[in-house]
């Protein structure tokens, strides 16, 4: 399995960035994450956190070298961490949930797999053309699909959404894949503050004519010049998809080949010292939202 990746993550104009993203991999399967902690609720950053410690943990335990269900992984997973969220609430006696978008792909045997709930989004690109894009669970999009979006008052905010993780309903979540994968394919994973303030054919121009370590801190920089300071966190995690057999086209591509069974790689937090969810506490998850900080601090490339 060869591909190249590229994630970043940008305070914006708020007081904090509420994004998390991250990816880890074996020899033949990539999971690649990212959530969007939810303004207006407490701990945002938290709740993103959660999400993505708690799905890397349930991969590593899975993974031998192959998911075997991936759907049935991905449902068990995203569950399991919405219940780590409204756990973390309980024990912080919180009067409010923290609250957290989700978008996750799998990429495994050549085909892409995903899961997403809020308004985080995957894009796949190829040739220069959209193939996919995620449908946000919010009441502006949900109106536009069924063609009634005409009839919406101007006022209606695009970032209402109808479903998240942490909430006190059950999560609503989409799943899609298998989708085969070709040389040169790109999957983006990005919060809000990148599609909310950039035209899709702006997203889909850039990353078709650039490698995704190109591509991908100049679609952050766009979004964050554009906002100006009232600029959202943005977040984005860029990969690029390489057929088995064909000669590497990109600096910094990533060959699994040489990965023993059961070898793990994460950028997130080593989910090797958690043994199960419920070691989840509130000291882990500290610890785990400083080294976070530390990868994200790591990625950040500005221009000079």
């Amino acid at each position: 399995m060869k591909f190249s990746v590229f994630q970043i993550s940008r305070k914006g104009g708020r007081e904090k960035n509420e994004d998390r993203m991250g990816y880890c991999y074996t020899r033949n399967s990539g999971l690649f994450l990212l959530a969007d902690g939810m303004g207006g609720h407490p701990a945002g950053e938290i709740a993103a956190q959660i999400a993505l410690q708690t799905i890397a943990s349930a991969y590593q335990k899975e993974t031998g070298s192959e998911i075997e269900d991936i759907q049935a992984f991905f449902k068990a997973a995203v569950m399991e961490a919405h219940h780590q969220i409204l756990r973390y609430a309980s024990e912080h006696h919180m009067l409010d949930t923290p609250r957290t978008t989700l978008v996750a792909a799998i990429v495994q045997g050549g085909f892409a797999h995903w899961v997403h709930c809020g308004d985080s989004r995957l894009y796949l690109v190829r040739a220069g053309e959209l193939v996919v894009r995620t449908r946000d669970h919010s009441y502006l999009e949900q109106q536009q699909d069924a063609g009634r979006a005409g009839s919406l008052p101007p006022t209606v905010n695009r970032n209402v959404l109808y479903t998240c993780l942490g909430s006190p309903a059950k999560p609503v979540f989409d799943l899609a894949g298998p989708v085969p994968l070709e040389q040169g394919d790109k999957l983006l994973l990005c919060s809000d503050g990148l599609w909310g303030t950039l035209e899709e054919s702006d997203i889909v121009r850039q990353l078709s004519q650039k490698p995704v370590s190109q591509s991908a801190p100049e679609l952050t920089e766009k979004a964050l010049l554009k906002a100006g300071s009232q600029s959202d966190n943005v977040t984005l995690l860029a990969l690029e998809w390489e057929s088995a057999g064909t000669p590497e086209t990109n600096r910094g591509t990533i060959s699994t080949e040489g990965i023993a069974r059961g070898e793990f790689t994460s950028t997130l937090q080593p989910v090797g010292s958690v043994r199960n969810a419920e070691e989840l506490d509130a000291a882990a998850v500290e610890r785990s939202i400083a080294e976070i900080h530390e990868a994200i601090r790591r990625s950040v490339i500005r221009k000079p």
